[in-house]
């Protein structure tokens, strides 16, 4: 095995914080990992890793060493790339949240496998933050207005909103025609993963946009009960419109206030802060972002890389 070899999969253990994780995402045996990293050690003179039964955790050596080996890794990629015209080949990890991947990615994932037949794809979804590098994905797919400054965005799309509530729950409290006659009614909180606190509704009126804060009888922190919490006339919710257009337009779902929607809402693509970017995620990034301007084609003029 070379000393490339060697470094993508130390590069791999540091990342992951695991022999058994980095020899699955590499597709290579167990042993052969461990393998490497004695004879890697016993060549270098230093302990590179510090195993406990249950993390495996850099040296200061080999905090060193993987500073070192990222660098020397991006060189090569980015110096092979200039001379040969390779398809991107090798294991892409992606997180997405749910209802992007749904509506968005998944329906049209084979026109990605095809063109790039050699990137073996494995995807998984949740709407909770993820960390990228202990949990080995090489990119993010999220919604939303972004906070993590240690990452790259690149933003793909900007999905419109609207603000809307069930029959029976208009029925019963009235329909707002104003701001002002908001009082009185109620919102289901979505609980924000990053604060840990209800996100307030926002509403743009003459271009200025205006917070409202609304008593929440039920708490809720995944897309999909926030939009089922308000099809059972639990309070008023604001979402991206996709998500409500089949309730819109059986009348589950009326939407209130249409003078003055929420700004749309941002879906970006997140990835480690590197000089190189692998040519795995680069082609994945441009696809998508081809992919979500079919979609919302509207916003395309509004993005930026």
């Amino acid at each position: 095995m070379d000393r490339f070899q060697e470094m993508q999969i130390f590069v791999r253990i540091a990342e992951r914080s695991s022999f058994t994780h980095a020899a699955q995402d590499l597709m290579i045996p167990q042993a052969t990992v461990t393998n490497m990293i004695k004879k890697l050690e016993a060549r270098l003179g230093t302990r590179l890793l510090a195993r406990t039964t249950r993390t495996v955790q850099l040296t200061d050596d080999g905090q060193q060493f993987y500073q070192s080996c990222l660098r020397l890794l991006a060189d090569i990629e980015e110096a092979e790339s200039q001379f040969r015209p390779a398809m991107p080949k090798g294991l892409l990890r992606v997180n997405m949240q749910r209802t992007l991947a749904q509506h968005f990615i998944m329906p049209a994932i084979s026109e990605f496998t095809q063109r790039y037949p050699d990137i073996t794809l494995h995807i998984s979804d949740s709407d909770r933050l993820v960390d990228m590098v202990r949990e080995g994905f090489h990119c993010v797919l999220r919604a939303g207005n972004l906070q993590d400054s240690t990452l790259i965005a690149r933003r793909v799309a900007l999905m419109p909103e609207a603000t809307v509530a069930s029959p029976d729950y208009l029925a019963r409290y009235g329909e707002p025609k104003t701001l002002a006659e908001l009082d009185g009614h109620f919102a289901v909180s979505y609980i924000s993963s990053v604060s840990g606190q209800a996100m307030p509704l926002v509403f743009y009126e003459q271009g200025k946009p205006r917070t409202v804060s609304l008593p929440g009888k039920i708490a809720v922190d995944s897309a999909d009960l926030y939009t089922g919490a308000a099809e059972a006339g639990m309070g008023i919710v604001q979402v991206p419109r996709y998500r409500v257009e089949t309730a819109l337009n059986a009348g589950t779902l009326r939407e209130i206030l249409p003078q003055m929607p929420p700004a749309p809402m941002p879906v970006s693509l997140l990835y480690p802060q590197k000089r190189h970017v692998s040519s795995r995620v680069a082609v994945f990034i441009e696809w998508v972002s081809t992919r979500m301007a079919q979609i919302f084609p509207h916003s395309e003029k509004h993005l930026s890389a």
